[in-house]
């Protein structure tokens, strides 16, 4: 039998998406196997976020081309389809797609010939429309699902080259998601993730339906237990969210709402779409409606032009919303977006020193969140049993626990007294 790695860099939505082409290559007789491990077929679903996922991309490619010399290595994901002629000169691909008829790569690898040198089938995405179905029907053994719903933005953010690698909003049809949702249900997934590109935009496309109906719809379904939000944006928190957060009882109280800046002029630099205060007015009206709810976020330090004042608003910004979780970077600029243009660069060394402030900011903030919960109780979804011996899980707000028990208990949600606060976990007793 013939072994296939089918390996996600980046998002969840890659994750989703490799996790699916897996199920494909299985279905044509291929054994799947980690991507550390010798196999006659790698697909590489790469992230170009950033320069630095450029690079990761890269170096795996060339990783696991010395792992099995005469594998066929396909390249596919946001990296080929914005920079074709990048993955063209990386010796060891044969492949290339981008984020578009990835399901073809099954057909692709099985037509493949050395003899045939490196095939590009990267295609323009821009005008792009259908969402492309790539359903993961068999995962088993996990307690979380990663549900795709949607592909593509139309925002333009300043720093972002997204919308140029996955294309306009695409919504998944309803009847669709449901209908994954019910098999992942069947296979005993208690918590689905509801993820996208951009997912506050569900339903723009093919109107009738929005978040809030699909939300109520998933939430339906009597196994599923717990409904999760990937990224969504401030201006998502509108009335009707509001009334779905507070009427849905399986819709988790935690919310990763991007905040990127803190500063109202650096945002309009970026070209984001709301200000401080309405970003505030957000994390007030979810703070209302919804009990013990969380909040994470993502920060970039040192975006051009950012001056010590404006970084100082970021910091006092995050700090009066006390996140659970500070995801921080450093302003890495993107060959082909309105930013990379942008003069007021700043020197490296500045922008690690942001990061590693916010970094620490976040740590605090994480470990005050985590200690106003100290003694109470709450269900924790356990997932594995860790090297220490200690289950870990996280409750519905996302705090990870890590408890002992002398029974297994993953898969299961328990009530779990949460006894000592740490900087990014609590330690529990059943």
């Amino acid at each position: 039998m013939k072994t296939v790695a089918s390996c996600a860099l980046g998002c969840k939505v890659n994750q989703y998406e490799s996790e699916a082409i897996a199920e494909l290559f299985a279905k044509e007789g291929f054994k799947p196997v980690g991507v550390n491990e010798k196999a006659d077929v790698y697909i590489i679903n790469t992230c170009t976020v950033t320069n630095f996922g450029d690079k990761k991309s890269r170096q795996l490619i060339r990783r696991v081309k010395k792992l099995n010399p005469d594998s066929i290595v396909a390249v596919i994901g946001c990296y080929p389809q914005t920079s074709p002629e990048d993955v063209l000169g990386i010796d060891g691909v044969n492949i290339i797609l981008g984020t578009k008829d990835r399901a073809s790569v099954v057909q692709r690898v099985l037509e493949y010939d050395p003899s045939m040198g490196v095939r590009n089938y990267v295609s323009s995405i821009s005008s792009e429309k259908d969402f492309e179905e790539l359903k993961t029907k068999e995962l088993k053994g996990r307690t979380r699902a990663y549900l795709k719903i949607q592909d593509g933005c139309d925002n333009f953010c300043s720093y972002c080259i997204i919308p140029y690698a996955r294309g306009p909003v695409r919504s998944r049809e309803p009847q669709n998601i449901l209908s994954e949702v019910k098999r992942l249900s069947e296979n005993g997934f208690k918590e689905i993730v509801l993820t996208g590109i951009h997912v506050a935009s569900y339903g723009r496309d093919i109107g009738g339906i929005g978040l809030s109906d699909i939300i109520k719809q998933v939430a339906r379904f009597d196994g599923i237990e717990r409904i999760r939000l990937s990224s969504v944006e401030p201006n998502a928190i509108t009335e009707d969210f509001i009334s779905t957060a507070r009427s849905v009882e399986k819709l988790c109280p935690h919310f990763h709402l991007s905040l990127q800046s803190g500063s109202g002029r650096i945002l309009k630099a970026m070209n984001r779409r709301y200000t401080p205060e309405e970003y505030y007015k957000a994390v007030c009206l979810l703070r209302d409606a919804v009990k013990d709810v969380s909040f994470t976020t993502d920060i970039i330090a040192g975006f051009p032009g950012e001056t010590e004042k404006d970084f100082e608003e970021t910091l006092q910004f995050a700090e009066k919303i006390g996140f659970l979780k500070i995801h921080a970077f450093p302003y890495s600029p993107k060959p082909g977006t309105v930013a990379a243009a942008l003069s007021g660069r700043l020197p490296n060394s500045v922008k690690s020193e942001r990061t590693s402030r916010l970094i620490n900011l976040g740590e605090r903030s994480g470990l005050e969140f985590i200690k106003s919960f100290e003694g109470r109780t709450l269900p924790v979804l356990y997932e594995e049993k860790n090297r220490e011996g200690f289950y870990e899980g996280h409750t519905d707000n996302y705090i990870t626990v890590k408890t002992k028990s002398d029974t297994e208990i993953s898969k299961e949600i328990i009530g779990t007294r949460l006894e000592k606060a740490f900087k990014d976990y609590a330690e529990g007793a059943l």
